[in-house]
């Protein structure tokens, strides 16, 4: 007897999960997320990148059904998709996990929140949306890394594309029938390279992705068909996308929704605005930087170690732009033992063309590290190797995942204080407060239109 569509059985098993009982643990990790996302979001809306997608797509204009976060401007809900998730993606601020091997909110909000605002859905129903999202695009990141990541392949669009679909069919509430077909449909909306990463191209992906997901779960609630094959069928998405015998569907669906992704192992945020894979070197030059209070001007060489599968991308040793040089591990490096931190202001006006720091780049290498190299997980890792001018060697090696997870949370302070340093680049400071305050009720929101009004840009102030 042949097997059921894959598409069918991930369908079911969302519809399975009673969303209606979730612990209240389940929802706090879900509203992190969801706060800190639409958070980096406001501040996005602000780049030069989402500025001129929004302007290439002609949304120019204050009318429509859903809104553009940080702008006066409104649009139908696939456009506001599109126009917040390159706006959400813009800094490489928002949040990540190794398991995915990506960033695994902003593929899936800025459809939910445009989807949600047409329909009038309320706050829990998009806390429930999301994390089935979530579930779904990560169950199947399990199925296929670390081929489908290092092949070259963007995660958080090729597979976040599937949690959009996901997602904005659960706050649809499409049937079983219609669920599968939103995933399937999703199979060929995937796309998105890592050769395009350190330009604009990259937070192009995710507007592709999330307005790609909302359109996939409007078309299957009208009754567009799709192979519900399309995932493992010859030619299917995981031959195509992996190659045949690179990937595996036990390990999708084996223990599903125990626990729920979203709580274990979590999704970590961002305390630096840089590529994840740079986190762990930062953090080991920052605390080498404290423990042996050293002077940057006393450095003579600085040498990074980490796993090999963080280098492609990283391997920046003079970075020419801003998103360049967010993917520099070197300048990331040079500029945590310069200031001691990473901030905003240190991907802007040509910071990383400043003397002290190019002196440092021209005396940084990096490599891979011998014991990372064999790790099949855990491979957000690095070591720092510093020799100083009077031959003295320091190192400091981290070896967990840069981001801040549930093993390691940010406070509510640490929280709060990075969401209005993002969301104040468009929003005034009283209304950014108020905002947090009320994604921090999320759950209680009765609709979804009253929370975007409050990330909503006024009109003499755009």
């Amino acid at each position: 007897m042949p097997s059921p569509p894959l598409a069918l059985i991930l369908a079911e098993r969302v519809l399975g999960v009673n969303t209606q009982s979730l612990s209240p643990e389940i929802i706090a990790s879900a509203k992190i997320a969801i706060s800190d996302t639409i958070g980096v979001t406001l501040l996005g809306a602000s780049s030069d990148t989402a500025k001129i997608a929004r302007q290439a797509a002609s949304i120019t204009k204050k009318e429509g059904t859903a809104t553009i976060l940080g702008t006066t401007l409104r649009a139908n809900e696939l456009d506001a998709a599109f126009a917040n998730g390159v706006a959400g993606h813009a800094f490489d601020y928002d949040d990540f996990t190794e398991l995915f091997g990506g960033h695994p909110s902003i593929p899936i909000l800025p459809g939910l929140l445009a989807v949600g605002e047409t329909t009038g859905a309320n706050g829990i129903e998009l806390i429930r949306a999301y994390i089935m999202g979530v579930e779904v695009e990560t169950r199947l990141a399990l199925g296929v890394h670390f081929q489908h990541y290092e092949k070259g392949w963007h995660p958080t669009s090729t597979l976040g594309v599937f949690g959009a679909a996901v997602g904005c069919a659960y706050l649809l509430n499409l049937d079983l029938t219609q669920t599968a077909q939103a995933i399937a449909i999703a199979a060929s909306n995937a796309s998105g390279i890592k050769a395009n990463f350190g330009t604009m191209t990259k937070p192009l992906h995710i507007g592709q992705c999330a307005r790609s997901g909302a359109l996939a779960a409007r078309l299957a609630a009208n009754g567009f068909t799709a192979n519900p094959h399309a995932l493992e069928a010859p030619q299917g998405f995981l031959d195509v996308y992996n190659g045949p015998g690179n990937y595996s569907i036990e390990r999708i669906l084996d223990k599903w929704f125990d626990p729920p992704l979203v709580l274990s192992p979590g999704i970590s945020l961002k305390q630096f605005p840089c590529c994840g894979s740079t986190h762990p070197a930062i953090f080991a030059a920052i605390r080498l930087r404290e423990r042996q209070r050293i002077n940057h001007c006393q450095i003579r060489s600085i040498e990074i170690l980490t796993h090999p599968r963080r280098l492609p991308h990283t391997n920046q040793p003079r970075p020419h732009t801003s998103l360049e040089s967010k993917f520099s591990i070197q300048y990331c490096v040079a500029r945590a033992l310069v200031d001691g931190q990473v901030t905003l202001t240190d991907f802007e006006n040509s910071a990383w063309e400043q003397t002290n720091i190019t002196r440092l780049l021209g005396i940084t290498q990096v490599g891979e590290h011998a014991d990372m190299v064999k790790l099949e997980s855990g491979t957000f890792g690095a070591q720092v190797n510093i020799t100083l001018d009077n031959n003295e060697q320091i190192s400091e090696r981290i070896d967990h995942g840069g981001g801040r997870g549930p093993e390691n949370p940010m406070t509510d302070t640490e929280r709060r204080n990075k969401f209005v340093d993002c969301a104040s680049r468009t929003l005034p400071n009283a209304q950014v407060l108020r905002l947090f305050d009320t994604l921090e009720q999320l759950e209680r929101i009765e609709s979804i239109p009253k929370l975007v009004e409050l990330a909503r840009s006024q009109p003499n102030e755009n």
